[in-house]
C-alpha cells in the first residue's frame, strides 16, 4: 500500500451509507427505531408477523417495521433475526517472527474466536468481497495501509507484510462472524528498527492532491457529535472531474475514519449510485468530539489511490 503524506475506516455526500464504530455489537446498548428489539421467537406462530430488522453496521439499532433507516448512518435496516445473537468475539494476532522488524517480511496470523469458547472455529461472512479488512496505521496516523488476510488450512487468516519503518502502529480488523453483527479487532504493535518521524496533525485539511488527482471533502452540516452528517468527496484529475471511477472491493470507494487517540474507528461505505463520479456520497456520525483523520481509497485508471484528510469534530 501507499504511505499517506500529510493531509477519513470510505466516501460521502447526500447518498446513504454505512459506518462501523469502534464499539462491537456486544459492547453497545440497544437503540430501537420504532417498536422494541426482538420479535417473537423463530419457529413460533407469531414469528411470521414479528420479524426484526437491524442495521448491518450498527446491529444494536433494531425495529420491527420494514423500511426503517438507521438513525446513526442512514442505512436501510435489513431483516436479520440473528444479527444480535448475544455472543462476543475477539481477534487473536500472532506475528512471525515474534519481533517485528522494519524492512523484513512478517507473517501476520489472525484467528477470530468466540469469547470463552477457546479455539473453536468462527466462520466469517464475506463483506465487500473479503472476510477480513485489515487496516494498519502508524500511531501518529500519518501512515495508512489496507490489507486482506486470507484463510489458511490451519484455520487462521494470514497476510505477509513488510513495515517500511519502525515505531508504534495500531492494527484494526473489520470482520463479521456468520449469524452475528460487525466486529472490530484492535491491537497495538511496536516495530523494531529506524522509526518513522511522527507527524502532529492539528488544523482541518479538507483537500488532498497527488499525481494530478485532487479530492475535496465536504459535509452538509457543522462537524458536531450526535447528528447524522452527509459527507461528500469530489474527485478530479488534472482539473477535470473524474466520471469513470471503477469499483474497489465492490464499491465506488472506501473511507476509514480514526480518532487522534486511535480509540474511535469508523469504516464508511457508499451506497450504489447511477453515476461513477465525480462525487461520492455517504452518511456518518461521530459519538465523541476531537481530531480525526479521514482516509480515502478509490479506483481509477486501473490503480488504487489513497488520500487523506484531517477534521476537527466539535462537542
Amino acid at each position: 500500500m501507499h504511505r499517506i503524506p500529510l493531509s477519513l475506516l470510505a466516501l460521502a455526500g447526500l447518498l446513504t451509507a454505512s459506518s462501523c464504530s469502534s464499539e462491537t455489537e456486544s459492547s453497545k446498548t440497544t437503540d430501537t427505531v420504532t417498536t422494541p428489539t426482538n420479535g417473537p421467537a423463530e419457529g413460533t406462530a407469531e414469528h411470521g408477523g414479528g420479524h426484526t430488522y437491524a442495521c448491518p453496521m450498527h446491529p444494536e439499532v433494531t425495529s420491527t417495521k420494514e423500511g426503517d433507516k438507521c438513525p446513526k448512518c442512514g442505512m436501510n435496516l435489513e431483516h436479520n433475526d440473528k444479527v444480535a445473537n448475544g455472543k462476543t468475539y475477539e481477534m487473536k494476532l500472532v506475528p512471525t517472527p515474534t519481533q517485528v522488524t522494519a524492512g523484513q517480511p512478517t507473517t501476520l496470523a489472525f484467528t477470530p474466536v468466540e469469547t470463552g469458547k477457546g479455539s473453536a472455529p468462527v466462520p466469517l461472512d464475506v463483506v465487500h468481497e473479503k472476510k477480513i479488512h485489515l487496516i494498519i496505521v502508524s500511531k501518529d496516523l500519518g501512515q495508512f495501509y489496507h490489507e486482506h488476510p486470507e484463510y489458511t488450512a490451519e484455520g487462521d487468516y494470514k497476510v505477509k507484510y513488510t513495515f517500511p519503518k519502525g515505531g508504534d502502529y495500531v492494527l484494526f480488523q473489520d470482520y463479521t462472524p456468520t449469524g452475528s453483527g460487525h466486529q472490530l479487532g484492535r491491537q497495538p504493535l511496536t516495530v523494531k528498527g529506524a522509526a518513522y518521524a511522527p507527524v502532529k496533525f492539528k488544523n482541518d485539511d479538507m483537500q488532498w492532491e497527488k499525481d494530478g488527482y485532487k479530492a475535496t471533502l465536504a459535509f452538509d452540516k457543522d462537524l458536531k457529535v450526535g447528528q447524522l452528517l452527509g459527507m461528500k468527496i469530489n474527485i478530479s484529475k488534472d482539473g477535470q472531474p473524474v466520471t469513470d471511477l471503477a469499483n474497489y472491493l465492490g464499491a465506488l470507494g472506501h473511507v476509514v475514519v480514526i480518532s487522534e487517540d486511535t480509540e474511535q474507528y469508523l469504516h464508511v461505505h457508499p451506497n450504489d449510485q447511477a453515476d461513477k463520479g465525480p462525487n461520492i456520497g455517504f452518511n456518518t456520525n461521530f459519538e465523541k468530539p476531537g481530531l480525526y483523520r479521514v482516509f480515502l481509497q478509490f479506483n481509477h485508471a486501473g490503480k488504487i489511490h489513497t488520500g487523506d484528510f484531517t477534521i476537527n469534530v466539535k462537542a
